[in-house]
């Protein structure tokens, strides 16, 4: 049986694969929680960083997470290989909502799901400023249709 879930692995446009280590690994022998959230930061700001050009270090624009969830179905343990699934859900004028997702390597199903949200700021007055043409371009390339 399916779990419930927003999607399949199908719904989701670009894919990073993450090592899971022993040390993501709770005492209840599963990854714990917040464990997700650092995959979804990484594979969306990985993202960023190779397809839209964007400069974390010394670029005048910035992501600031405004907003994020995250739905459970199934555990993931060490030494599982997984993969970060994702997409656009909407790209605003200044912001850009992401679905992510967990998936093992080789399943359909995910394991959790989420949301992600940035507001992209102006590094030295942190005040929003519009999406630059070529991070836009690179949203809009695995924005989801329909």
């Amino acid at each position: 049986m399916s779990p419930p879930s927003w999607g399949s692995r199908s719904d989701y446009a670009h894919f990073l694969p993450i090592t899971t280590r022993w040390m993501d690994n709770d005492l209840y022998g599963h990854v714990n929680n917040v464990t997700y959230y650092s995959w979804f930061d990484s594979a969306v700001n990985r993202y960023l960083i190779e397809a839209g050009g964007l400069d974390i270090h010394r670029g005048p624009i910035i992501g600031y997470v405004v907003s994020s969830q995250c739905n459970y179905y199934s555990a993931v343990a060490y030494p599982d290989a997984i993969e970060v699934g994702m997409r656009v859900d909407r790209l605003g004028n200044s912001s850009v909502t992401y679905g992510v997702a967990i998936f093992r390597q080789g399943h359909t199903d995910p394991c959790a799901e989420g949301q992600f949200v940035h507001v992209f700021v102006q590094r030295d007055t942190e005040k929003s400023t519009p999406i630059p043409d070529k991070l836009r371009s690179a949203l809009a390339a695995i924005e989801r249709s329909g």
